[in-house]
């Protein structure tokens, strides 16, 4: 380039990214293969198919993307005219020494270069609203599509993976629209409009532009395949680095309860090692295309230095438009460097965009069909009829499960762990749908109605509940949103638990915290089971519901919890023996099977699998 001219007519759209401020290669890492690897496979880096798809989104704004093109269109334009009106002022009125001529034509050109920044701070900042758009879009589909997932999804799922489809993948798509696109589009017409004015001034100067064009081409093509490899396999490496982040956080219990920090530091300094390594790796090819690019352009000066000075010089050739020349040819290769980088940055976007479009793709393992219909209001009998179920295709845990229970009801499910009796639960509450067999709810098989309908007529307690960040009042509201305040109260009372709560430092105000942080264990059960209270549930699932209770809290609510139970069909998973003792059936279980059922007593006076489990209890207590 010829640096005088370069640092007058450069344009903000075409400066070269800083190295500390390039997304391509600050974002990202990678890890160490692993026999569990699951990276998704490599694919071409820029695909029609996800921009014709990512540009969808920008329809509902469509004015706002069309001023948008206008001033790309203005800003393609305008540069190439300044750098053609400077060669028309040293050309004319200064080669011909007309001061006041010259006086008169710089302060055009001084308008013009105005004009050229009123454009660029529109385009900017069109640009930038038109991407936060389509993010926001793009992140509330996110949002709404994780909503409609099974827990068969989460559970196959790292939660590191879903963050980062909506963080750092998104990200790299609203670098994409707001400047990948746009800036490049800028940078093309800004060529194609200096290439035009070239070729009308001299086509055999603009001959050497077209003599370099093949260097330009061979040169991405090496590095494209280069490139893309390296920017796929680094965001991969980054979705992994979070899901590792994130799971060292939520198991920071366990890993200082038994001493696992520096085992977990080490693992995390591998995986740091890998992400430097690769980012290294990316770096020297980066740091050879752009130097390979800009060498490209300064041997087209030196060459069109030649062949200018010897049309000069022996055709007759006039300096003034030698001089335009140059000043049109720094506007077209000016772009180029830019464009280098912006190519880098397109290769993350559409990584980005594989990954969130795969997701919002994938269909879930099952949802409500197509011709199902709303539960009507249910009495809550709930039959499984040879209910056959696996949380994998190969691998069952439920055989052949017979159970009805009537309205009012109460099933106690008993067994070892890993007997099968949460999995009863998920079925009953359709988190999952049987392989075979079915569920009935009133004789509606949980296949053909809406999930909605069946989860708004349905409590549920579990041994680890999920408290919202916000107030004791604002998670028992959850059980039903349109409840007052007396409606809330009178629900706790209900459990003969108000006093409890109330002596909260504020009250029914005080805030949870993350995961009910705030709270002690039996707390959080308390304020799930107002929840359940609350929501007057035709079916109600206590799953190990008093397990985080401590006994003489345990004692105040057995009778509210009595009254909670009355007239509904309730299934209840408890280790305790008074609070399955009063169940109308028990259902024994053992490796996927009901093996014994019956009352307390019938089952204490048969004998078997349940008469042993009450035993170790008791000499449990004992000890």
């Amino acid at each position: 380039m010829i640096a005088p001219t370069g640092a007058a007519l450069q344009s903000s759209d075409s400066q070269p990214a800083p190295a500390n401020d390039r997304p391509a290669i600050a974002r990202l890492s990678i890890t160490a293969p692993r026999k569990d690897d699951d990276r998704e496979p490599d694919k071409r880096p820029l695909d029609l198919r996800l921009i014709t798809r990512l540009l969808g989104y920008m329809r509902p704004y469509a004015n706002r993307r069309n001023w948008l093109l206008v001033t790309v269109v203005l800003r393609s334009i305008q540069l190439p005219l300044i750098a053609w009106s400077i060669g028309a002022i040293i050309d004319g009125p200064i080669t011909g020494h007309a001061p006041r001529a010259a006086v008169v034509d710089a302060l055009c050109l001084l308008l013009l270069a105005g004009s050229t920044q009123v454009v660029f701070h529109f385009r900017q900042r069109l640009a930038l609203e038109l991407g936060e758009a389509v993010i926001h879009d793009l992140r509330r589909a996110i949002f709404a599509h994780l909503q409609r997932m099974p827990l068969s999804f989460f559970s196959k799922t790292k939660i590191g993976r879903i963050i980062s489809r909506v963080t750092s993948d998104c990200e790299a798509l609203r670098v994409g629209v707001q400047d990948v696109l746009f800036v490049s589009l800028v940078g093309v017409g800004q060529m194609l409009t200096a290439a035009a004015l070239m070729l009308y001034y001299d086509w055999a100067l603009f001959s050497v532009v077209v003599a370099m064009s093949p260097v330009l081409w061979i040169l991405n093509r090496y590095f494209r395949q280069r490139l893309s490899v390296a920017f796929r396999v680094m965001q991969e490496g980054f979705s992994r680095l979070t899901s590792t982040l994130a799971e060292s956080i939520n198991g920071v219990r366990v890993t200082q309860a038994f001493v696992r920090e520096r085992t977990n530091q080490r693992l995390f300094r591998d995986l740091l090692d890998w992400h430097g390594q690769n980012v290294m790796k990316a770096v020297r090819v980066e740091g050879l295309l752009l130097p390979l690019l800009e060498l490209n352009s300064q041997t087209f000066i030196a060459a069109m230095l030649l062949v200018g000075g010897y049309r000069v010089l022996y055709h007759d050739m006039p300096a003034g438009d030698l001089i335009r020349f140059f000043f049109l040819a720094n506007i077209f290769f000016s772009p180029i460097q830019i464009l280098g980088n912006q190519y880098n940055q397109a290769l993350t976007a559409m990584a980005g965009a594989e990954r969130v479009f795969a997701l919002l793709d994938r269909q879930p393992d099952w949802q409500d069909a197509p011709d199902a219909v709303p539960l009507p209001p249910i009495h809550g009998t709930v039959e499984l009829r040879d209910v056959t179920f696996g949380y994998e295709p190969d691998r069952m845990v439920l055989h052949e499960i017979n159970l009805t229970a009537q309205p009012g009801q109460t099933v106690a499910l008993v067994g070892r762990t890993g007997s099968g009796k949460t999995s009863i639960i998920n079925l009953i509450a359709r988190f999952y749908l049987p392989q075979q067999g079915e569920v009935l709810i009133d004789g509606h098989s949980t296949r053909a109605i809406t999930g909605d309908s069946l989860h708004h007529q349905m409590g549920i307690v579990l041994q680890q509940n999920f408290l919202f960040t916000g107030t004791i009042r604002e998670n028992i509201r959850v059980g039903r949103p349109d409840a007052t305040d007396g409606d809330i109260e009178a629900a706790i009372q209900a459990l003969d638990c108000l006093d409890l709560l109330q002596a909260l430092p504020q009250g029914l105000e005080t805030q949870v915290g993350e995961r009910g942080a705030q709270l002690s264990l039996g707390q959080r059960q308390l304020v799930c089971f107002a929840r359940a209270m609350l929501a007057n549930p035709r079916i109600l699932i206590l799953d190990e519901a008093t397990s985080s209770v401590d006994t003489l809290t345990e004692m105040r609510i057995q009778r509210s919890l009595a009254r909670l139970l009355a007239g509904r069909t309730s299934f209840v998973v408890a280790h305790r023996l008074s609070t399955i003792r009063s169940a109308d059936v028990i259902l024994v279980l053992e490796e996927g099977r009901i093996v014994q059922r019956g009352t307390h007593s019938e089952l204490m006076a048969t004998g078997g699998l349940y008469a042993g489990l009450v035993e170790q209890f008791i000499r449990g207590v004992a000890a």
